[in-house]
């Protein structure tokens, strides 16, 4: 591939990494705006967010896998396409149940275009450029993360919350039209065999029922449906290893010591960190008396600085050692958590931020070079499979850091009123903060033992 093509790849994997995460954080802010205009309850509100993470995180492994068999650049032109049409869907919605359906199609969209994009910068850039083209890739998505309160927020003001899916389905139409007519080179497995259609739907049945019950707990329900989708997981991990062509190579978790462990790390990352900002906003709106807006300039340091090394330690992990980098980065994460602890209704708002651009800086630290650790520990005919898995990491982690921080919250406060139990939530708070600092000390653990750095083409 000449360089020119490289580059304008690059270029539209990053407007997809740039959409994704906004579209999260839009959402999220723009919830109270589609309440009001569709007449939502609480538990549909939580939907609409919940419905994207869910289905991106069921699909994103069957998409890796189908991606290595029949084509990268086809999923991921196909996903865009999906991504975008479902957008206009959610801007045009006129009930919920139309918005709801869109957001889980919005949500394969996403996976598709998540499944890929890692991959394909790993087959277009050599080993020892990978690193900076995923540093600016993983730069991308916390720049997306960290504009979205400002840009949406203007946006929903002025034009309402249908603009947020205006505003991301255009682009992202964009980019799908282009790739499929401007990148003719395709990447995929010419080997392949069949795809495992039996491991993908028992994947898919018991990662959504493992999702669904965990993110719902506590209760007898949810505890029945997190126990049968783990049984479900465990059936499919062992159904996998008699297979020529599994969906998910289980294998690699046994025999690929840097693969397993590097994801192990990534997974434990997310759920340290994800809930952090959940507990915060709340922390600053109640317990501190700030408004949405002030809260966000606050909250915008972690992501903000995640940006800023993202890029930097990309480029740094092309000549050193990730595991130590990646290692370095967990442990800053856990010393800035352990500095939230003391947190109660008289800190100082100086010292919150503070602490949450040190969060960003280990975290910036640490995804870069964990990231080029999975991209780079595989062969080539598994790299879609490693992109997925490296993002279904991700929202695991994300589903078990709000489970966390959401049965702490039932546990200390219930279903009474957050404004008159401020005592008891910061209570939940800290030990939230605790159990995230216990987490950090396995993910330290999990990122040095994986082994030394080592490419393979």
């Amino acid at each position: 591939m000449d360089k020119k093509t490289r580059s304008l790849l690059l270029i539209f994997i990053l407007i997809t990494s740039f959409v994704n995460p906004f579209m999260g954080s839009a959402v999220n802010l723009a919830l109270p705006h589609i309440s009001r205009h569709l007449g939502l309850n609480a538990i549909q509100m939580s939907w609409v967010a919940m419905s994207f993470i869910l289905a991106s995180a069921v699909m994103m492994v069957p998409f890796g896998k189908w991606a290595d068999l029949r084509g990268r650049k086809r999923i991921f032109v196909v996903g865009s396409a999906i991504f975008g049409l479902s957008s206009l869907v959610c801007a045009l919605s006129p009930n919920w149940e139309i918005l709801l359906t869109a957001r889980a199609i919005q949500g394969i969209g996403g996976a598709m275009m998540f499944a890929t994009n890692m991959a394909i910068l790993t087959d277009i850039y050599p080993p020892q450029e990978r690193g900076r083209a995923i540093g600016t890739n993983v730069t991308a998505v916390y720049l997306g993360l960290s504009l979205a309160p400002v840009i949406s927020g203007f946006m929903i003001r002025e034009w309402g919350w249908q603009s947020i899916f205006y505003f991301t389905a255009f682009p992202i139409l964009f980019v799908s039209f282009l790739t499929a007519i401007l990148v003719g080179q395709e990447w995929k497995d010419e080997n392949a065999g069949r795809f495992d259609w039996q491991g993908a739907w028992l994947y898919v049945v018991s990662f959504s029922v493992l999702m669904y019950g965990f993110s719902h707990l506590p209760g007898w329900v949810p505890g029945f449906f997190t126990f049968f989708g783990l049984l479900g997981i465990f059936g499919f991990a062992k159904s996998e290893l008699r297979k020529e062509n599994p969906v998910f190579d289980v294998r690699l978790l046994k025999t690929n010591r840097r693969f397993a462990f590097s994801n192990l790390a990534a997974l434990i990352n997310y759920a340290m960190t994800f809930a952090i900002t959940f507990m915060l906003s709340l922390y600053l709106q109640y317990v501190k008396g700030l408004s949405p807006r002030e809260a966000g300039l606050i909250l915008v340091m972690q992501p903000g600085m995640m940006a800023m090394v993202a890029w930097f330690s990309g480029r740094l992990s092309d000549r050193y050692d990730s595991r130590w980098l990646s290692s370095a980065g967990m442990a800053l994460i856990t010393v800035g958590l352990i500095a939230l602890i003391p947190l109660g209704a008289h800190s100082s708002l100086l010292y919150i931020s503070l602490v949450l651009a040190f969060i960003g800086l280990g975290f910036g630290l640490f995804s870069s070079p964990n990231t080029n650790a999975v991209m780079s520990s595989v062969p080539r005919k598994l790299l879609g499979t490693a992109s997925a898995t490296v993002g279904t990491m991700r929202l695991t982690g994300q589903m078990i850091s709000m489970g966390i921080a959401t049965l702490l919250l039932h546990l200390f406060i219930g279903k009474e009123s957050l404004a008159n139990h401020l005592d008891q939530f910061i209570a939940a708070q800290r030990i939230a903060f605790i159990i995230f600092v216990v987490l950090g000390i396995v993910g330290v653990w999990a990122s040095l033992v994986r082994g030394g750095h080592q490419w393979m083409e």
